[in-house]
């Protein structure tokens, strides 16, 4: 079994602060943002303002209390409240440097939205699930070449720490032949708070499996690559609950590598985040990246603060070792190797700078949102589904 990690620059775990940036001397692309929910507020917005050649110019919003939160956050942006005015914008001419549109509205929206962006040639990024299925995301990917426009995803676990120290393992052997990795997103969410994410209106696409599932399905596609089996257990626990809140996948990968997946806002115990199981030793870690927790108190990259931006403390390491608990102190303290989320927006603004290719493409999200169908069918039907 072959369980080297992807070599693709475009997930490479390097660190968008290793080397000076020239984008200083280059005027800024002018970003507008597409929905201030969480995903736009919390991750997108700082993440574009804190990008060296970026500038958030646009926040699109219809809803009044979060037009103000934007303007209150990033003083001098411009609020409008429909996605038209983009498109006019750049098809009379008005606004011609306008450089990219980051699509961080409702699920059901990301496929018309990005659809409209790419036809109008402006570039987008599209936050995950870039669509209900795989052959919508290819559908894309299509119209992106065919125009000859930048259209990217974003999957920003690619660039926790955990994650990345589980590929600096794999990169040196130091687990030797993988057999089994199991990965876990788990919450402890016993009281629902409604909203779309919960729905379970099919054209919502709401639900775990497509939330955080999105995230370790990608995550263990980059790792062992393609999947050839899928098999899934998706429940709905939590009394009034719509959607799966309790989801388990298990992927077999065509290096014979069996990745063992587990989602939930069920919890009342949380397992480690990885576990990674080979020849020669294992690797657990407990805990989330804290760069989520950081972007949610207001904290920023390359602020002022005693930590440095996705570093944690050293008793949150993972440990690494052979026939003995972490829990008890067995194996080694690894290091956790610094998270990155700048690191995504940095090479989206070196890509459209330079032509060069997106840090996650369409083709990419098609291979997740494949494993995710074939997960639903296999929940429904009790079957193992080929990929």
């Amino acid at each position: 079994m072959n369980a080297s990690p992807s070599t693709s620059p475009s997930t490479s775990p390097s660190t968008s602060s290793a080397a000076p940036s020239a984008a200083a001397s280059r005027t800024p692309l002018r970003v507008a943002l597409i929905g201030y929910g969480l995903a736009g507020s919390v991750f997108h917005a700082p993440l574009v303002s804190a990008t060296e050649g970026l500038v958030l110019d646009t926040v699109v919003t219809s809803d009044p209390g979060r037009q103000a939160q934007a303007r209150a956050a990033h003083p001098g942006v411009r609020v409008t409240a429909s996605a038209d005015e983009l498109w006019e914008r750049a098809t009379d001419g008005e606004d011609p440097a306008l450089g990219l549109v980051v699509i961080a509205s409702p699920n059901k929206t990301h496929v018309p939205l990005a659809t409209a962006a790419l036809t109008a040639g402006i570039p987008v990024v599209v936050d995950k699930p870039l669509a209900a299925t795989a052959a919508e995301a290819r559908a894309l990917a299509a119209l992106s070449e065919r125009t000859g426009t930048f259209l990217s995803v974003f999957q920003n676990r690619r660039w926790d720490n955990d994650f990345l120290t589980v590929r600096r393992l794999l990169a040196d052997g130091e687990l030797g032949e993988i057999q089994r990795f199991e990965s876990r997103y788990e919450r402890w969410r016993p009281q629902l708070k409604g909203g779309w994410r919960e729905s379970g209106a099919p054209e919502e696409i709401g639900g775990l499996l497509y939330d955080l599932g999105s995230h370790v399905v990608d995550q263990a596609l980059v790792l062992f690559g393609p999947a050839v089996r899928v098999y899934a257990e998706t429940d709905v626990r939590r009394p009034g609950a719509e959607a799966d809140d309790d989801t388990f996948i298990a992927i077999t990968h065509a290096n014979g590598v069996r990745s063992h997946l587990y989602v939930s806002a069920t919890a009342a115990q949380l397992g480690p985040r990885f576990r990674v199981l080979g020849s020669r030793a294992g690797y657990v870690k407990y805990g989330l990246d804290p760069q989520e927790a950081a972007l949610r108190e207001g904290l920023r990259p390359g602020g002022a603060g005693g930590t440095a931006w996705g570093e944690e403390p050293e008793h949150l390491w993972g440990r690494l070792g052979s026939g003995e608990s972490p829990l008890t102190g067995g194996g080694e303290p690894v290091p956790t190797v610094p998270g990155d989320y700048p690191a995504y927006y940095a090479a989206v603004e070196e890509a459209l700078r330079t032509g060069g290719p997106a840090p996650v493409t369409a083709d990419e999200a098609a291979q997740c949102l494949a494993v995710l169908e074939a997960a639903r069918t296999s929940s429904r039907d009790g079957s193992v589904v080929a990929v």
